[in-house]
């Protein structure tokens, strides 16, 4: 199931899907440069994302790359618990649906 070892299956997919692997490698590339926002900040981003969608893989290489980028356990603990609160807080917003308009609490 979940092992780093598929990262290197990525060659196999280049060349059974050149173009789009390109593509997708340069997106990649481009959109987590440093520019008008750090890298290490783009990478404290990825990881809040990924706590979100529970990309264990996401997790382990962005994790690297935010330490790398200079990011502190500090920094990691707080992306943790805002990825933690926005779900938290997406429940209680999409909790509003349950409620009809026309309930009245005495």
């Amino acid at each position: 199931m979940y092992s780093m070892d598929n990262m290197k299956k990525f060659p196999k997919m280049g060349k059974l899907a050149p173009d789009a692997m390109a593509a997708f490698t340069a997106f990649d590339k481009a959109a987590m440069a440093d520019g008008a926002i750090p890298k290490k900040y783009k990478e404290l981003m990825a990881l809040a994302v990924a706590l979100t969608t529970q990309c264990v893989y996401c997790l382990e290489i962005h994790r690297k790359a935010a330490l790398r980028a200079g990011a502190t356990e500090e920094e990691l603990t707080e992306v943790a618990l805002v990825a933690a609160a926005l779900r938290a807080g997406a429940a209680m917003t999409h909790g509003t649906h349950l409620i009809s308009e026309e309930t009245v609490i005495e």
